[in-house]
């Protein structure tokens, strides 16, 4: 498993945010769509069937800001004990009946790099239209290794992923 941008990817799935934990709170993407478990309510909405899918409320900082933060970030794991519970995000679908949200949680340690945050946004608008696939996530998924890539090597798969 690892993280590309809002996306965890093992070789069979894909979510947004953190795969589900005990609470079942997750959402997975499919080939034909949205999935989600959460509250044991199984729910599914179709690719075709929505006019846009965004995240909210993701924690998001700036480059420059990203060594800051990390450093304090080490700090204060050391001084309690862990990172805490994930944060929470907001998965926005927008459907023909209207909008949903579905919760779900961060998979980042800490905050988002802003350009991983807009080119998710921007294969999330992709998978919508349908010029795009999380099949090609977990195809990648399959022949990477166990090595999980560095911020640049991500913006890099997540612009080739918008591509397509």
């Amino acid at each position: 498993m690892t993280m590309a941008g809002l996306f965890w990817i093992t070789t069979d799935e894909v979510y947004v945010g953190a795969p589900p934990g005990t609470d079942a709170l997750g959402v997975r993407l499919t080939e034909k769509g949205v999935e989600t478990d959460g509250a044991g309510d199984h729910r599914t909405w179709a690719w075709a069937d929505l006019r846009s899918a965004t995240v909210e409320g993701a924690l998001v900082r700036s480059a420059s800001r990203r060594r800051l933060a990390l450093a304090v970030e080490v700090v204060l794991t050391a001084a309690m004990g862990g990172t805490g519970d994930p944060e929470p995000m907001l998965l926005r679908l927008e459907t023909a009946a209207g909008p949903e949200e579905l919760g779900v949680y961060a998979a980042a340690a800490g905050a988002y790099e802003q350009e991983e945050f807009d080119l998710s946004q921007r294969l999330l608008a992709r998978f919508v239209d349908g010029g795009a696939s999380p099949r090609a996530l977990m195809e990648w998924r399959r022949g990477a290794g166990d090595t999980a890539p560095k911020p640049s090597e991500r913006q890099a798969l997540l612009r080739k992923w918008l591509d397509g």
